[in-house]
């Protein structure tokens, strides 16, 4: 199943927002969080300060219960957001993307906007029932949050870093048993 071009970014985006609550947190810094606004192509007002960096901060665990929800609960948590957030919702076209969805204006903070973007996002894979494309990573000592976009389904750790321990692990282990 294909999403419309501004749920995958999204999506990818909030996949790697939570990740980033993973050991080592690679959300400390206004620099990383700067980074992660230019990275993901979020438009509008840049973040601002420590303030907006707490809050972004802050969004990780409610983000990470929307992404790993039921698909019933997914659905109580979107209209949670809509309901909290005042939304604004208006068809646009920039830069190099074709029209698309933005549902809060563009100078609402950052994390109102990750939010808001994420639940948005979230209605694509609640009303298609494709929430199969979210799981947890696999790997034993991790549990972040893994996007499978693949035509095959077939992702299943959450970064390189996990894959490649996973394999070393595995390889180790096929070694241990061989000796």
């Amino acid at each position: 199943m294909r999403f419309a071009h501004d749920t995958e970014p999204a999506l990818r985006a909030a996949v790697r927002l939570v990740n980033s609550a993973e050991e080592p947190d690679t959300m400390t810094t206004l620099a990383q969080l700067r980074e992660f606004y230019r990275d993901e192509g979020y438009t509008g007002r840049a973040p601002r300060g420590a303030d907006e960096l707490a809050a972004v901060r802050d969004l990780r665990p409610r983000l990470r219960a929307l992404l790993t929800a039921d698909r019933d609960r997914a659905a109580e948590l979107v209209n949670e957001v809509f309901a909290e957030v005042a939304t604004q919702p208006r068809l646009v076209r920039h830069d190099d993307l074709d029209w698309h969805l933005h549902v809060v204006e563009d100078d609402s903070p950052l994390p109102v906007r990750v939010l808001v973007e994420t639940a948005t996002a979230m209605v694509d894979l609640i009303r298609a029932d494709e929430f199969s494309r979210l799981s947890l990573c696999a790997a034993d000592d991790c549990t972040g949050v893994v996007l499978d976009l693949t035509r095959n389904r077939s992702k299943i750790f959450c970064s390189p870093a996990c894959s490649n321990g996973a394999a070393v692990a595995a390889y180790r282990e096929r070694r241990r048993r061989a000796d």
